[in-house]
């Protein structure tokens, strides 16, 4: 009986040829060869598209991280415009005319007027809707008009006797310009003004600020100066 090698023969015409074996054996090596890489380079594109993706998260967050902030500081913003608009700064009490209770329009010396028997600042609205009535006096007190210097001053010296603030304020610049046939004294000016800020004077506040801050009349002291100004902002 033939061993395998020798010149067996089954089913065929022919002697049995090795190489056709042998080259079948290559190519299916190749193929597993060539099989393995595209599983290598396979699984090298996956993990680089997880690391892109993996890195495009990382992006993301960082990204939405900082958007977040760039929201929340957009955020306080709108808040604190809201807060500006809403609030502001306030006018005080004194600026509304006691007739209409309406503020003043600014400027306030073009749109009221002064009326020193009684030391109230009335809106020209209210004033000509008194003169349309007949009236001819103060629209608020409806003291008569004084007619000169000498009158005026015993009106506001009325006042001022009587310990009011405005009317203290009021007669403090005419000693410091000079004016209802007062000489000009700046350091009695001065006296009354103080005794108008520990009145309450707002204006007087501002006006020691001013003269104490710039030494104008008085010896320079630039803190007190501030102080005043602070008492006159709050």
């Amino acid at each position: 009986m033939p061993v395998l090698g020798d010149d067996f023969q089954e089913g065929g015409d022919g002697p049995f040829d090795v190489l056709p074996m042998l080259g079948t054996l290559i190519v299916l090596l190749a193929l597993a060869v060539m099989a393995a890489l595209v599983y290598v380079g396979d699984a090298k594109a996956d993990d680089t598209v997880k690391q892109g993706m993996a890195g495009k998260d990382v992006g993301d967050g960082r990204a939405a991280i900082a958007k977040a902030g760039y929201d929340e500081r957009s955020a306080e913003a709108a808040r604190n415009l809201e807060l500006l608009l809403a609030e502001g700064h306030e006018r005080a009490e004194g600026h509304r005319c006691p007739i209409c209770f309406l503020f003043v329009g600014l400027p306030m010396d073009k749109h009221a007027r002064m009326n020193i028997c009684c030391m109230k600042l009335v809106c020209k609205g209210c004033e000509l809707a008194t003169h349309q009535r007949g009236l001819r006096g103060c629209p608020f007190c409806r003291t008569p008009r004084p007619a000169d210097d000498t009158s005026r001053l015993a009106m506001v010296q009325k006042r001022v006797d009587k310990g009011d603030a405005e009317a203290i304020n009021f007669i403090s610049y005419k000693h410091f310009h000079g004016g209802l046939g007062l000489a000009k004294d700046v350091p009695r000016a001065i006296e009354l003004w103080t005794e108008a800020a520990e009145l309450g004077s707002v204006d007087a506040h501002y006006m020691l600020g001013s003269m104490y801050y710039h030494g104008d009349g008085v010896e320079e002291d630039k803190p007190r100066g501030i102080r005043h100004w602070q008492e006159a902002a709050m």
